[in-house]
């Protein structure tokens, strides 16, 4: 795992101070501590920060072809390279390493962009080739791996795996975009077609940018995309044991490395999986770790050392106390932009007590995604359901009129907070699902903004991402659209960040097995009876695991990283959550209207509401802002 930067003319070949390429990579040292390089030529130059995993000797980057033609700085693992090499040497390449590096070389001379289709495996990878003069950068399919680029004042195109990489060149503009902090509140992060500095972009998952010499820059082109149409006919059984096969084969592709490896342990049923076909594939014990809150409600630390004992791991453990928040800007210098996933302080935790004793460390992460796991989908499901039985003019005006005057009781038992379910049924099935993910909603969001914010946004709406992704969306049922949706936003925009980033933060290697993408294909492949059936999310998962986990694992209700931010601004954090309103740095925007902001903090520490997740937007807002801005 490493670091990348680097600057591209794409009109005059300008020269390349090397040390404006040091200064980019070495804000991004800690994703790669082992080693740094720099290469330059007139109008180029690629810098690289490398946390050494395999051919801990012989893969140091920038790394160019025999001739000296094709030069390349690339973050991440080609997980498929020998077989990749196998079939280049086959061609007549001669490798001088054992790296998955010099597989790019030999792949772009070889087969060019189509390259990417060989490959499996989470990378971002910038490649020069002198004789096209042209620059190539490239995402992996499901936007594992980051990539953010920008064209400067000079011409020069800018790139960098982080943020901070880009904002180290003195010709960075820092100015805020309002859409994208429209985008932030809605759903606790900045997605991926957006960025809170005005100018910068993120090249999106799935996608390549083929910059040539004399030519304007252009649009990204989409070089993979994950389709829900096609339905397998198989039968269950047969399914289940092709599911099993290829999370087998998927995790021990993972497991190849010249360090020590381990794995993430929540107790829950996909990083379970993911320990049991390690343990299954490997000749010594698997290592692993979890995190524990001092909140018994949020501790599941009794399931994984239940699924530690059964496949004999070396497990470790910490605790996550209820003043851990002391991590807030830690996490806000690791991220860049805002995000308020509060996920992320556990995860930072995790990862930093895997570092201890390993270099990478295997996740769960994508299984909810591919096989439907996550709550809101099956709610999703039940939703469109009942709006096919009633038309839809009176359900827009029965559910609607029902959501508008029962009162929002966020004190009140789960099963009594109907509000939020009658104003989704009033809606078609995208605009609530989209809704459904945020977690600002648009009437809190307009109580929040002046009308300068308004005016500003010139109609910019968060959700609306989410609709056209869901009425684009190559699928069947609304269950794919939903699903699709989130590859395509939630995925790459909080949760593959939230891992990246806090792993990158304590120089550690995550790698998902779960999304692989021949099992993530597969899963795309399944009717919906088998991911949702009985009120059961990963229905077809969970079955087929049933020989390696034991029920209690595999059908407790989803608990996941929960962190205690509603307590924390009731308790600890309720002077920040007042202090809020007379913020110098959200006032000074002119976008907020304090009074609301005063108010939305006084509610929420008396009881009134639960707004304990938008006020931790907020604080991590105002952080990032000052740090990015001020």
């Amino acid at each position: 795992m490493c670091g990348i930067a680097g600057l591209f003319y794409p009109g005059t070949p300008k020269p390349i101070d090397p040390a404006r390429i040091v200064a980019m990579t070495d804000a991004q040292a800690h994703r790669g501590p082992d080693g740094a390089g720099v290469w330059t030529a007139p109008g180029i130059g690629l810098g690289h920060r490398r946390l050494a995993i395999i051919d801990l000797g012989g893969g140091a980057q920038p790394m160019h072809s025999a001739d000296g033609t094709i030069s390349v700085s690339y973050n991440g693992e080609i997980y498929n390279f020998a077989e990749v090499r196998a079939e280049l040497e086959a061609k007549g390449a001669h490798f001088r390493t054992d790296s998955d590096t010099e597989v790019l070389l030999y792949g772009w001379a070889t087969w060019g962009p189509a390259m990417l289709d060989r490959l499996n495996g989470m990378f971002a990878l910038a490649l020069y080739d002198d004789r096209r003069k042209a620059l190539f950068l490239a995402r992996d399919r499901m936007g594992v791996k980051p990539l953010h680029y920008v064209v400067l004042s000079d011409g020069a195109v800018a790139f960098a795996s982080e943020l901070k990489g880009l904002l180290a060149h003195p010709l960075v503009r820092r100015t805020p975009d309002i859409r994208a902090v429209e985008d932030f509140m809605a759903f606790g992060y900045v997605p991926d077609d957006a960025c809170l500095v005005a100018g910068v972009q993120k090249l999106a998952a799935g996608h390549f940018l083929l910059i040539e010499r004399g030519k304007p820059v252009p649009a990204p082109q989409q070089w993979w995309d994950l389709d829900f149409s096609n339905r397998t006919r198989a039968s269950a059984s047969a399914i289940e044991e092709e599911l099993v096969d290829r999370m087998r084969a998927a995790v021990r592709l993972r497991m190849i490395a010249d360090v020590p490896l381990g794995a993430f342990l929540s107790g829950g049923v996909d990083s379970s999986a993911v320990v049991a076909l390690m343990a299954e594939g490997s000749r010594r014990a698997v290592k692993t770790c979890t995190i524990g809150f001092d909140a018994a409600d949020h501790d599941e630390r009794a399931y994984a050392n239940q699924i530690a004992t059964r496949f004999s791991t070396e497990h470790r453990e910490r605790i996550v106390a209820a003043d851990d928040f002391a991590l807030i800007d830690t996490l806000v210098a690791a991220f860049d932009e805002p995000f308020a996933d509060a996920s992320a302080l556990a995860t930072y935790r995790v990862c930093e007590l895997a570092r201890e004793t390993v270099t990478v460390a295997l996740s769960g992460d994508g299984a909810d995604e591919a096989f439907a796991g996550y709550r809101r989908y099956r709610f999703q499901a039940a939703e469109e359901r009942l709006r096919g039985l009633i038309p839809a003019s009176l359900r827009t005006r029965l559910f609607g009129a029902l959501g508008r005057y029962y009162p929002k009781a966020d004190w009140a038992p789960q099963r009594f907070r109907a509000k939020t379910t009658f104003l989704g049924l009033a809606d078609d099935g995208a605009t609530a699902y989209a809704r459904a993910v945020g977690v600002t909603p648009p009437v809190l969001r307009n109580l929040l903004f002046t009308d300068a914010a308004r005016a500003a946004l010139g109609g910019h709406r968060a959700e609306d991402r989410y609709l056209t992704t869901m009425q684009n969306a190559p699928g069947r049922e609304p269950l794919d659209a939903a699903q699709y949706a989130d590859f395509k936003h939630w995925l790459p925009g909080d949760i593959l960040t939230k891992v990246d980033r806090t792993s990158m933060a304590v120089s550690l290697e995550a790698r998902e097995p779960l999304l692989d993408y021949k099992l993530i294909e597969f899963a795309a492949t399944l009717p919906v009876s088998l991911r949702i059936r009985r009120g059961q999310g990963k229905w077809v998962m969970k079955h087929a695991l049933e020989r390696y986990l034991p029920e209690d694992i595999l059908y407790r209700p989803k608990m996941g990283f929960v962190t205690p931010i509603s307590a924390w601004f009731r308790g600890p954090l309720a002077d920040e959550a007042a202090a809020l309103a007379r913020s110098p740095i959200l006032g000074g925007t002119g976008w907020f209207a304090m009074p609301a902001i005063e108010r939305l903090a006084a509610d929420h520490r008396a009881g009134r509401a639960d707004h304990g997740r938008t006020l931790w937007q907020l604080v991590m807002l105002e952080r990032s802002m000052a740090r990015l801005f001020c």
